[in-house]
């Protein structure tokens, strides 16, 4: 079974979701999307899985979120999509992907719903 997070070592809820993966002996593809953003299509894709729009993965405490007026109900998909790769700090952490599922780990025990 392949598994992949997408991590921000600097987030505790990242970092004990990467740990509860290694407890159940499972090495997962780790994904630094803070040096390495996933692109547009890998985010959509990652939207799809997760069944949310791309609103639902943006993080709208952090600055770039007002800086950039993301909160514009007028902006389109296509619009908030280059935003999240412009500031991948937007990006909701960690995200799991496994056995074509995906997760938000936020509880990280959330992420053992899809293994």
């Amino acid at each position: 079974m392949k598994v992949v997070i997408y991590h921000n070592p600097n987030c505790s809820k990242s970092r004990d979701a990467l740990n509860l993966l290694k407890q159940h002996d499972i090495e997962p593809e780790v994904i630094e999307y803070m040096k390495t953003p996933p692109d547009k299509s890998k985010i959509a894709e990652i939207l799809v899985s997760l069944g949310l729009s791309a609103r639902e993965l943006m993080r709208t405490g952090e600055p770039e979120y007002k800086r950039n007026r993301l909160d514009n109900p007028d902006l389109s998909t296509d619009q908030l999509l280059d935003a999240l790769v412009t500031h991948p700090v937007l990006i909701q952490r960690p995200i799991v992907l496994a056995n074509g599922r995906a997760c938000i780990g936020r509880p990280p025990e959330k992420i053992m719903e899809i293994l």
